[in-house]
């Protein structure tokens, strides 16, 4: 590794360099390639202007422009920005960039987590929000480091995959058309529900279901079983009958008398059926396109009701019998 030159320093991935500029110390960002920060700090020595002072609301509007309108997907940009509204602009938009310290970020999650309204998952991704701004003001050259304090973010307690039981799943497919032959459709290929109202009968090929619009961007295949494949045969153009996902959800609930269902259980309760049937968990990943494993292995938690079979099953070949719950 090249050696670094007299007064740079590392933290993380970024180099850095002390200058004494305005009466006090002050950390500068070089960048992460070594070479093009040994070039900054020469600039930076020979009087080149330290990164420009801005406030918190011009940083954020440069940021939603820059950073969100090229690396998040369209459909987030109107909540990024709302969020921004609502949450950091209400609480830090008066204040200059450079002055936000690590106390104004922890008292900023004091603030959201106030009376109790916004859950933590919700405050996670608006301190998520928060650190990939000051990350970015750090590339941009508007900060020389982020004042994000580690071991900030609060911890979101596990919860099982919301899916559907197998007494739920046996009312749903029984529901009367339409609703019955979307939620077979829906549990019997996992596809989210803007996969299953973009799906066409000119998808179906050999058995399979061809997912062109997903949310990764690549295509994939979902093998069908013989019962829905052969219901899907007979059907032109849309497979689905329905395209308001509230309005289905609404009427399902009705028919059935599951009042939590929403129709992403569906696709929870296929990718928990695959697993407890034996499926791979990369297969499942492929399945349900996820861009990680680690995406699909909150799925692997097995129900109450697989974990009992496979101890009835370990004690019946010793033996043994459970007792009755």
């Amino acid at each position: 590794m090249p050696k670094m030159p007299k007064g740079m320093f590392k933290r993380g991935p970024s180099y850095y360099v002390r200058l004494f500029r305005g009466g006090r110390d002050r950390w500068v960002s070089l960048g992460g390639d070594l070479e093009a920060a040994n070039r900054r700090m020469t600039a930076l020595r020979s009087g080149e202007r330290l990164p420009q002072r801005v406030g918190v609301h011009e940083a954020a509007e440069r940021w939603l422009e820059s950073y969100v309108g090229t690396r998040r997907h369209r459909r987030d940009h109107g909540m990024t920005r709302q969020r921004l509204r609502d949450y950091l602009l209400a609480f830090l938009g008066h204040r200059p960039l450079s002055g936000v310290t690590k106390e104004d970020v922890r008292a900023y999650r004091l603030w959201l987590e106030r009376d109790g309204r916004l859950k933590p998952a919700t405050v996670k991704h608006i301190l998520s929000d928060l650190r990939c701004l000051l990350n970015w003001a750090v590339d941009s050259d508007l900060l020389n480091r982020s004042p994000f304090p580690r071991h900030i973010m609060p911890r979101i307690q596990e919860r099982p995959p919301d899916r559907l039981s197998d007494e739920e799943v046996e009312v749903l497919l029984r529901l009367p058309e339409p609703y019955g032959f979307i939620c077979r459709f829906g549990i019997g290929t996992g596809l989210r529900w803007g996969e299953l109202v973009r799906a066409r009968s000119s998808d179906t090929q050999n058995g399979s279901l061809v997912v062109h619009q997903t949310k990764s961007g690549k295509v994939r295949r979902v093998p069908l079983a013989p019962e829905l494949s052969a219901e899907l045969r007979y059907r032109v153009g849309r497979l689905m009958p329905l395209m308001n996902g509230w309005r289905f959800s609404q009427d399902v609930r009705k028919l059935s008398g599951i009042r939590r269902f929403h129709p992403h259980q569906m696709r929870h309760t296929y990718a928990c059926q695959m697993l407890e049937a034996g499926v791979s968990l990369a297969a499942v990943q492929q399945l349900l396109g996820h861009s990680t494993v680690i995406m699909t292995q909150r799925y692997a938690r097995l129900s109450d009701e697989a974990v009992r079979r496979e101890v009835e099953r370990a004690a019946s070949s010793q033996g043994r019998t459970v007792a009755k719950p």
